[in-house]
């Protein structure tokens, strides 16, 4: 699935800062109709480590009333989070009526993260999908609005953005020793993450695969998804 995406897929910056400005624009009004109608809205960015995932979530909240949405930064639980189900800390996240909540990383770490460095026995991760597509049929169908992101790069790609972090002084924040062990294990992720996509991907909260090696591409193409259902669902 993955191995089938053009990623050489770009965008002009002329065209980016177009089509940018005009969805943003179109984002700012729907995202009042989000609070008019009372309707919550989950989107869920997923990815490899520097496939763009805070570029995209900065240019789709840029224009939102700050009043209006939150970012989740998703990091391995702790406290009483450890001590409880792994979706509890996510019921505690979920919007209210009429509020966005954007996951920078979700309860899909359950069936990546979790799996490949054995947080989890295999049984649990292997009964995650369901708990997973069952959690999200119940949002759907409580009249949440969901988006879901796979945001995805070649392992190429990501060598290149891993060096720029590393001699960018204001950059050098986004790299970790443990971003460099993860990419060890490039093949595994892509394996747990294609059948993450296969298993979790449902008529009601579909993945949609993003090609990021281009960040211009990529933003733009997460932004319009969201436009585009939000245009069909607020009515």
């Amino acid at each position: 699935m993955l191995e089938r995406l053009d990623l050489n897929l770009t965008l002009e910056r002329e065209e980016y800062n177009k089509q940018l400005k005009a969805l943003q624009a179109e984002l700012h009004e729907l995202a009042f109709q989000v609070y008019a109608q009372k309707r919550p809205v989950v989107i869920v960015y997923e990815g490899m480590d520097a496939s763009g995932k805070g570029g995209a979530i900065k240019r789709l909240t840029e224009r939102i009333d700050p009043r209006g949405y939150v970012v989740w930064p998703i990091a391995a639980p702790t406290g009483e989070e450890k001590e409880r189900h792994y979706l509890y800390r996510f019921w505690r996240r979920l919007p209210e009526q009429g509020q966005i909540a954007i996951f920078d990383r979700s309860w899909y770490g359950r069936v990546l993260v979790e799996r490949l460095e054995g947080f989890c026995t295999e049984a649990d991760w292997r009964r995650a999908y369901g708990e997973i597509n069952q959690f999200e049929r119940q949002l759907t169908e409580a009249g949440t609005i969901v988006f879901k992101f796979w945001m995805h790069i070649s392992k190429q790609e990501q060598l290149r953005r891993f060096k720029e972090r590393t001699r960018t002084n204001y950059k050098t924040w986004k790299i970790t020793d443990e971003d460099w062990r993860n990419r060890g294990k490039w093949e595994d992720y892509i394996i747990a993450a294609e059948e993450m996509l296969l298993k979790t991907s449902t008529p009601d909260a579909p993945w949609t695969l993003v090609e990021a090696n281009d960040k211009y591409f990529a933003r733009i193409k997460s932004l319009r998804t969201v436009v585009e259902k939000l245009r069909r669902s607020l009515k």
